[in-house]
C-alpha cells in the first residue's frame, strides 16, 4: 500500500512547514490529485487518519481535489478530458491517446493556526 508512504511523506513536509512558518496545528489539509495518479482514496484517507494520529495534523480534515484524467489524441489533435487512460478519444473515437495531466499528486494548501 504506497498510500501509507505518501502520507508519511505528507506529514513530513507539514512538520517541516511548521517548523519553518511556526505554526503548531493544522486543521485542514488540501491535496489534489489526478485521476491517473494510480492513489486509492480511501486508502490514503485510511493512512492520513494513521499517521497524523497524536500529531499536531490530528483531526485536520483532509480534502481532496480531484483532478481530470487529460489526454491528446493523436488522431484528431485536440486535447479532452477522460475518465480512464483505456478510453477512446471523445471527439472523434480515436484509440492513440497520449496523457498530458492528470497524473498529479501535490498538498495544494494548509489550513493552520
Amino acid at each position: 500500500m504506497h498510500e501509507m508512504s505518501i502520507c508519511e511523506s505528507l506529514m513530513q513536509i507539514i512538520e517541516d512547514q511548521a517548523q519553518a512558518q511556526g505554526f503548531d496545528k493544522v486543521d485542514r489539509v488540501r491535496l489534489e490529485i489526478g485521476r491517473f495518479a494510480g492513489v486509492e482514496v480511501d486508502a490514503l484517507r485510511f493512512g492520513f487518519s494513521v499517521v497524523t494520529a497524536k500529531t499536531l495534523a490530528a483531526d485536520a480534515a483532509l480534502e481532496i481535489v480531484d483532478l481530470p484524467g487529460r489526454v491528446w489524441c493523436f488522431d484528431c489533435g485536440e486535447t479532452h478530458d477522460v475518465e480512464s487512460r483505456t478510453d477512446d478519444c471523445p471527439a472523434c473515437a480515436g484509440r492513440m491517446l497520449q496523457p498530458v495531466g492528470g497524473e498529479e499528486l501535490r498538498l495544494k494548501d494548509l489550513e493552520v493556526r
